[in-house]
């Protein structure tokens, strides 16, 4: 199946349905599924009766949280729409979704707060090479001019938008549209298709300017349409289509079409718009590199455990055929064999007996085998096509059960919650005694945690994570231990002497032996060092001591009564009274972060970074993004907590970061006191 255009294109197609949140993303599926008959009547998020969002958190706080499937057959083709949510929080959802999509329709609406995060996913399509439709949603509430909304829109995309259709108004409201490809009127009716009007006589001037506007976007892509112009000769409805097409394919251009999910407005023409232009799974293979010739192939793109049918991975099958029982091995090696072929209607499913290319299907069943992994039929594991690396946590969340029976539960619903989800991630701290959740931010955690309670019943107390402190010394020290213990028969007698000094930071622990004449004997100087390493884990401030050197300088033994035990014992007494004489002081771990954010709300960003103790080491144009800027700064570990909250707060959703481990810096003050009397609490 060569499908050289969308107008060419056949069989099932993929479409993703993305955009900022709140945008009218999962209203616009529902009124497509009500339009194609998939379902009786379309439904209203904010009375929780739609066929996406169905899952308790997203009813709850009105708000996709996973990816939706549904499917429609429209005039005698299938059609499967992913709505992806549009919180940068779950974004990786769609990230996982767009390589084996066919094309994508970008809900949106002209509101300049946004803007911002239109840009965000525009490029995530743009780098994923994925065509684009955009909808402009909501038109019979808009208040801005059609073209000053176009321009606002073109801030936010680098490839050209191409107006399709223009708003016929009354009264100051948009009752219809004119097809400026058909040129051809059309009057909304609500929740059903529009009704073919003749052109307005006062819509004809706009009409003309706009339509030889769109022509001339085509032109720039077509010589023999250009001539045409040139010429004014008018130019064969064919030939725009297949211009239409075509540069949609090769993403010279963006369509740019009008509607009201709510309304049901709109739906009809993109539906056709997608139906006669969208590539298909050819397309799809081509851009992922996939030969004609080889076995059945799918990517996997979503993965989810359901309570009755266990593990789903829903794929997009690329070449060939799969059926119950075949035996499929992931690009990463593992093997496992289909138990069956499910069709996904949001939260429904219908049995298949197999699903060939183009098909979006789930396969129950793939145990070991992840979101983001190309399968194949047999046992050669395939080449991965489109890996997708999850995103560095952001924000992390310690966890604790109340019942220490539940810590197998926890660990077996965490281990199902990363197949589900690869942007959340579990990390264990030995040092601290806890286990962290690791997200996107706050709402991910908190969904998170709610289906831990709702699906696994599981308890746990949820606190902000400890932060790694240390402690060193300022000066040099010496101390004598001794420990001396009598209670019948062999006694226990150690005793060594000891001088403790600093190091250079990052030096760690050094232990010296300087022991002359056997007043420690040898076999003992091995304890006397695990004894040393065993206090410095606890110093006096509470916590773990580094960056000093111990020197064994004297001692004493008894020839009975000393024992490894006894001198490990010496050891930390002698420790323990020669760091409180060294000037302890309190070391605190700073990160090196480096934030992306755009360039209006620097002045706060910088404020922000002061805040909370940081130092900007500068900044920086951000390569590529018009607009944007990264700044570099270090921030104590302490300060990062919760900072995801206020950057994004800060920067209408879009502004990110990364952090790693960059130095421990001393900390003094009523800040270091209050870190003290928290760890002797």
């Amino acid at each position: 199946m060569v499908a050289q255009s969308g107008r060419d294109a056949a069989g099932p197609r993929l479409i993703a349905i993305v955009g900022p949140q709140q945008s009218g993303k999962t209203t616009l599926l529902e009124a497509i599924l009500a339009r194609a008959g998939a379902i009786d009547r379309q439904g209203r998020v904010a009375d929780g009766n739609t066929l996406g969002d169905a899952s308790p958190e997203a009813r709850a706080h009105l708000m996709s949280v996973e990816a939706n499937v549904a499917s429609i057959d429209y005039l005698g083709d299938r059609y499967t729409f992913i709505d992806c949510p549009g919180s940068v929080e779950f974004q990786h959802e769609m990230r996982t979704v767009l390589p084996a999509c066919d094309a994508a329709v970008v809900v949106c609406e002209a509101d300049p707060r946004k803007l911002r995060a239109l840009e965000v996913v525009l490029r995530e399509l743009e780098e994923a090479g994925i065509p684009r439709l955009v909808f402009l949603n909501k038109v019979d509430g808009a208040t801005a001019e059609l073209w000053d909304a176009l321009t606002l829109l073109q801030s936010a995309s680098r490839t050209r938008l191409l107006l399709r259709q223009i708003p016929i108004w009354k009264d100051g409201i948009a009752v219809g549209f004119i097809d400026l490809a058909l040129e051809r009127a059309f009057v909304y009716r609500e929740h059903a298709a529009s009704e073919v009007v003749e052109l307005p006589e006062t819509e004809l001037p706009a009409e003309k300017e706009a339509r030889y506007s769109m022509l001339e976007k085509l032109a720039d892509y077509d010589d023999a349409l250009l001539e045409a112009l040139l010429d004014d000769i008018e130019p064969p409805r064919d030939r725009i289509f297949d211009d239409l097409s075509r540069e949609l394919r090769e993403q010279h251009v963006v369509p740019v079409l009008l509607g009201a999910g709510e309304r049901g407005n709109g739906v009809t023409r993109l539906l056709k718009a997608l139906r006669h232009e969208a590539p298909d799974v050819s397309a799809v293979a081509v851009r992922l590199g996939v030969p004609t010739e080889g076995p059945a192939l799918a990517q996997v793109i979503k993965t989810s455990h359901v309570a009755q049918g266990g593990k789903l991975s829903l794929v997009r099958v690329l070449r060939g055929s799969f059926s119950e029982g075949t035996t499929v091995t992931g690009s990463s090696g593992a093997e496992a064999r289909v138990a069956s072929i499910l069709r996904l209607q949001g939260a429904a499913t219908t049995r298949l007996s197999a699903a060939q290319a183009g098909d979006t299907v789930a396969l129950a069943r793939l145990e070991g085998i992840a979101t983001g992994e190309t399968i194949a039929e047999g046992r050669v594991a395939p080449l991965a096509l489109a890996p997708v690396a999850p995103p560095q946590p952001v924000f992390a969340s310690a966890l604790a059960t109340s019942d220490r029976k539940d810590d197998v539960r926890l660990a077996t619903a965490l281990a199902k919650f990363m197949e589900d989800d690869p942007s959340l991630t579990v990390e264990h701290r030995p040092d601290l005694g806890e286990m962290r959740l690791c997200g996107q931010g706050e709402m991910h955690l908190r969904v998170a945690l709610e289906r831990l309670q709702s699906r696994y019943g599981v308890q746990v107390s949820v606190r902000r994570p400890n932060v790694a402190y240390r402690e060193t010394i300022r000066s040099p020290a010496s101390a004598r231990g001794r420990h001396k213990k009598q209670s019948g028969g062999h006694g226990q007698y150690g005793d060594v002497v000891i001088d403790v000094a600093p190091l250079a930071r990052g030096e760690g622990l050094i232990f010296t032996d300087m022991i002359t004449g056997g007043v420690v004997p040898r076999q003992y100087i091995s304890s006397v060092e695990a004894g040393v390493r065993e206090a410095a884990g606890r110093g006096p401030l509470g916590f773990p001591v580094v960056d000093f050197e111990v020197t064994l300088k004297d001692g004493s033994y008894h020839s009975v009564d000393s024992s490894d035990m006894a001198f490990r014992a010496a050891a930390r007494l002698a420790l323990a009274e020669a760091l409180p004489k060294a000037s302890p002081v309190l070391l605190e771990p700073v990160l090196g972060v480096e934030l992306a954010l755009p360039s209006e709300v620097m002045v706060r960003i910088t404020g922000l970074i002061s805040a909370r103790r940081g130092q900007i080491l500068g900044y920086d144009r951000r390569p590529g993004w018009d607009g944007w800027d990264v700044v570099r700064a270090q921030i104590p570990e302490a300060e990062i907590g919760d900072l995801i909250v206020d950057l994004r707060s800060a920067t209408a959703g879009v502004g990110t970061f990364s952090a790693r481990f960059d130095h421990f810096a001393e900390l003094t003050g009523k800040a270091a006191e209050s870190v003290a009397q928290a760890a002797h609490a």
